[in-house]
């Protein structure tokens, strides 16, 4: 029998979701519930390529600075 893989702890929110996921983010919230939705379809299977492309987009996008217009 094969001994359970153990993980770090680390500090998370209140939602769960460990708190380095939600560093950067602009909309803290936001991102946990796209983080704990987007956990939950892969889940069930139900994530398809075209949905993880737009998932990385948003992600990438919510990092991002916006630049000011003059």
């Amino acid at each position: 029998m094969k001994k359970k893989r153990s993980f770090r702890k680390v500090r998370k929110s209140k939602a769960g979701v460990p708190l380095k996921y939600l560093s950067g983010s602009r909309n803290r919230k936001k991102t946990e519930r796209e983080i704990k939705r987007t956990a939950r379809l892969y889940r069930q299977g139900k994530l398809t390529p075209a949905m993880m492309d737009a998932i990385s987009k948003r992600r990438a996008a919510s990092g991002k600075k916006k630049k000011k217009k003059r």
